[in-house]
């Protein structure tokens, strides 16, 4: 197991939801498939939404990956990185897949890294650790000390509110 940055594990979680509420219950293909291949042509045509979630949906059916270590290399940090490295250790399948990976790769190098990293990591969850955001693990190391033991007030405080002055 890995440790992947913090925006690839959400970005990667983000995708997940996006998949479920395109789907919708009970699943419907048709209207998923539709969308997928919605995008798929406009990124393909050299446009579509510059955002890594979306990218990622775009290329999550399409995409194969050569090098899962590379990629999970890759995955420590989310702004920088070789993108023409990410793009040799993965390929689309299917003409109008491929075509719009090569345009990605031409028009938005850099979103496309994240994008093909995302994507690698949503279809990989076991290769890689998420960091654990629940409550019980934010607080496994809070001692306490920000909380006051005493909950009756301070005389000073209670004399502020005292209008006889006692």
């Amino acid at each position: 197991m890995r440790k992947v940055h913090p925006e690839f594990a959400y970005q990667s979680r983000e995708l997940e939801g996006q998949i479920e509420g395109i789907l919708g219950d009970p699943p419907d293909r048709k209207n998923y498939q539709r969308m997928v291949d919605a995008l798929v042509g406009e990124y393909a045509q050299g446009g579509g939404i510059e955002d890594v979630n979306m990218l990622a949906f775009a290329l999550v059916d399409h995409i194969e990956f050569s090098n899962p270590k590379g990629l999970l290399a890759e995955a420590e940090d989310y702004e920088f990185g070789d993108a023409a490295r990410v793009f040799a250790m993965a390929e689309c399948k299917g003409e109008e897949a491929a075509k719009m990976y090569a345009a990605i790769a031409e028009s938005m190098p850099d979103l496309a890294r994240q994008a093909i990293i995302t994507a690698f990591l949503h279809k990989n969850p076991r290769k890689w650790d998420d960091d654990d955001q629940s409550l019980d693990q934010l607080s496994a190391n809070d001692d306490g000390d920000d909380i006051d033991d005493e909950d009756a007030a301070s005389d000073d405080f209670a004399q502020m509110f005292d209008r006889d002055g006692e």
